[in-house]
């Protein structure tokens, strides 16, 4: 015979369902997020709870210069990014807006406060915004890390069957001690 299993059988589900921080403010937006996501059926809301329960290398911080390049064109709307909007200091004029995130460093919101833009936190969006109207849902590049600069194929891969871009790849060796030979490849 065999045991009857309930339909599905042993198949986990292997998605977050709760944040791994044990930070009582994040846990404070997943209740308010929850909430939100079962009484109100909106899509952007339930985007919201998915990105708060991510890891850190999934939230990567957004730069004001990129948040000022997707926002171009969308006055009145609120950009909304579930990480950290950082400074960039090659942005010289910063326009007014209206910025929801995480966490803003502290000359990110000094800029965007001295154009007379808005710094917002989730709650605030939620009492908003409860359905996500006007708003731009954004997010950094998840490949800018510096580690992932050195992911790609092995150095002993030929080169012939590469394309551009894995050879650029695999002129950034990790240098655990400065050796010649890796040097000047």
């Amino acid at each position: 015979m065999g045991i009857d299993l309930v339909a599905g059988g042993k198949v986990k589900k292997s998605k977050r369902t709760a944040p791994k921080s044990n930070d009582i403010y994040l846990k404070l937006l997943v209740k308010l997020y929850r909430f939100l996501v079962r009484r109100t059926g909106s899509n952007f809301n339930a985007v919201i709870l998915k990105r708060l329960f991510m890891s850190k290398v999934n939230k990567p911080p957004l730069s004001l210069s990129k948040l000022i390049r997707y926002m171009e064109g969308k006055d009145g709307k609120i950009a909304v990014v579930v990480g950290t909007v950082t400074d960039d200091i090659r942005v010289y004029e910063v326009p007014a807006l209206k910025v929801t995130a995480l966490r803003f460093t502290e000359t990110a919101r000094a800029r965007i406060e001295k154009a007379g833009g808005e710094c917002l936190t989730f709650d605030q969006l939620a009492l908003r915004a409860p359905l996500g109207q006007n708003t731009i849902l954004l997010r950094g590049p998840k490949k800018g890390r510096e580690a992932v600069k050195h992911f790609g194929p092995a150095p002993e891969v030929s080169f012939l069957t590469l394309s551009i871009q894995s050879f650029a790849r695999l002129l950034a060796p990790v240098l655990r001690s400065r050796n010649l030979s890796l040097l000047h490849r």
